[in-house]
């Protein structure tokens, strides 16, 4: 028999910074085990992968749970019925972002619309947008952003529009389902099928001053290259939010050379990492973490990064 670890489903595990990362948390926190499972699974796989990926964690003892990213929506399409339970988030958005296991039931949950709104919370200003702050422009209607323009259309500030963009219209279906489902107002959201880096492009660039640009797509981290052309313009005064911390990171670096000529503040995706991580491994482990203990482990992270 294998030994104990909790797994990680992705495209390309073995090349995350949780590697170096786990085995610290789980000395910090005393876990059971100090092992990463990584599950590498292509962006087209069909049902069956995700099917006997989650029968397999589900019937491997030594297989404690798992955190779900990039394939969250694809997990939630091809296998919700192989878990006993899904928790409201998951219900609600569609998709699945923790497999944990209580008495012999499989939990799905779905923690991205959380820990999307503590990294956002860090990122924005208190009352910025109702302070004459723009629009959103979220480029990708995957798990992530499904989760961001969720969160953002329930705060107590959200932007006057939303705009979503995706190359693929049946994610952009899903969302706007996900949306209506959650009886959002549908006159703040725009969606826009992009063909091209160019058509994503001029979304951010007519976009007004102060709004927020988010890059969801994945581009620069599990496939090559950025969801805007080259010469795209920022709007200006403008936050910026690349959610990849690895790879490429094209689309990061573009917004970074106008940093100073547009006055944008420009933020990788290290912090959302940390919470998405730390509130996987809470559910995994049954455990409550404060916000003391959570800094702490994003400590350790950053010492390692």
């Amino acid at each position: 028999m294998s030994a104990p670890a909790m797994g990680f489903v992705g495209v390309d595990t073995a090349n995350s910074s949780i590697m170096r990362v786990f085995p610290l948390w789980a000395d910090h926190l005393g876990l059971p085990t100090r092992r990463l499972r990584g599950h590498d699974v292509a962006l087209d796989a069909p049902d069956d992968v995700y099917r006997d990926l989650v029968t397999s964690i589900r019937d491997d003892v030594t297989h404690l749970g798992a955190l779900v990213t990039t394939h969250k929506i694809r997990v939630f399409q091809a296998a919700r019925d192989l878990f006993d339970e899904l928790d409201d988030f998951s219900r609600q958005c569609g998709e699945i972002s923790s497999i944990s296991k209580r008495g012999g039931r499989l939990i799905g949950a779905a923690k991205d619309p959380v820990t999307a709104g503590l990294a956002l919370r860090e990122i924005l200003a208190p009352g910025w947008f109702a302070g004459g702050g723009g629009e959103v422009v979220c480029l990708g209607a995957g798990g992530a952003g499904t989760a961001i323009t969720t969160y953002l259309a329930q705060t107590g500030d959200p932007p006057a529009r939303l705009t979503v963009a995706d190359v693929d219209p049946d994610r952009l279906t899903h969302l706007q389902d996900v949306h209506q489902q959650a009886r959002l107002r549908p006159r703040l959201f725009r969606y826009v099928l992009t063909r091209t880096p160019r058509e994503a492009g001029e979304l951010v660039s007519t976009a007004p001053p102060r709004s927020l640009v988010v890059n969801a797509t994945g581009l620069g981290k599990d496939r090559p290259g950025s969801p805007v052309q080259a010469d795209v313009r920022f709007p200006d005064g403008s936050v910026v939010w690349e959610l990849n911390y690895r790879g490429a990171l094209d689309f990061l670096r573009l917004a970074r050379a106008q940093q100073g000529d547009r006055d944008l503040a420009v933020h990788d995706g290290w912090r959302y990492f940390v919470h998405g991580w730390t509130h996987a491994v809470a559910e995994v482990f049954d455990l409550s973490l404060t916000a003391e203990t959570v800094e702490d482990l994003a400590a350790l992270a950053e010492a390692v990064r």
